[in-house]
Formats: C-alpha cells, sequence, structure tokens
C-alpha cells in the first residue's frame, strides 16, 4: 500500500505561481514513475505531467508545457511541480499518483489507468 499527500495549493492571481509536493513517508518513490493529473470541476480528470523513475525523462500536457515543470527528489521522497503564469483555467484539484509498472512514453505516462495509487489532492484556485 502506498498513501500518496498532496500539499502547496492555494488561491493565487492570474500570472502567479505554486509550487505543489507529493510525498509518502511510508514507502520510497524511488524505482517508480509518478505524474500529475487535475480535474475541474464538471469535468473529467485530466494528465498534466509526469517524470520517470529515474527523473531524466519528463512529459507535458500541452495546455502547460513551457509553464509547469515536474521534477523529484527521491532521497526526501517527494514530487514536485511547480506551476508557473498560472491562468484561471488552471483551477482544479491537482493530484498526483503513481505506477508500480515500469513506462515510458508519452501514451503510457499520461494514461491514467496505468497509475496504481493516487493522492487526495490539493486544489488550486487562480483569479482573474
Amino acid at each position: 500500500q502506498m498513501r500518496l499527500v498532496e500539499s502547496g495549493g492555494g488561491l493565487v492571481q492570474a500570472g502567479g505561481s505554486l509550487r505543489l509536493s507529493c510525498a509518502s513517508s511510508e514507502r520510497p518513490f524511488r524505482g517508480y514513475a509518478m505524474g500529475w493529473f487535475r480535474q475541474a470541476p464538471g469535468q473529467e480528470r485530466e494528465f498534466v505531467a509526469a517524470i520517470s523513475s529515474s527523473g531524466d525523462s519528463t512529459y507535458y500536457a500541452d495546455s502547460v508545457a513551457g509553464r509547469f515543470a515536474i521534477s523529484r527528489d527521491n532521497a526526501k521522497n517527494t514530487v514536485y511541480l511547480q506551476i508557473n503564469s498560472l491562468k484561471p483555467e488552471d483551477t482544479a484539484v491537482y493530484y498526483c499518483a503513481l505506477q508500480i509498472t515500469p513506462a515510458q512514453g508519452m501514451a503510457l505516462m499520461s494514461d491514467p489507468l496505468r497509475y496504481r495509487y493516487w493522492g487526495q489532492g490539493t486544489q488550486v484556485t487562480v483569479s482573474a
């Protein structure tokens, strides 16, 4: 079992920045690919970003590429999502997730069905 806990969400004005964190104190992240997804009210959960187990490969949705950056610190058992130049349409609950089967490539890394464990989410609200 793996419990993931997100933090760092909040209310921010358009153009601002936030850094989201995802941590687990129960088992190490090392060896697992991690992803961030988000869900806005009335919409389906969508892929945001993912990072390989080593951190060498990252993947981004077109809507956030160039504004968001995913990173990981395996020593701290934490994955981060730096979100910059926030827009009102970025308002959503942001979830981190963990894959237990090896994967690479955008198709596999962006598929929510491949992620076994999910956090409870952290709310990001962007005001115009």
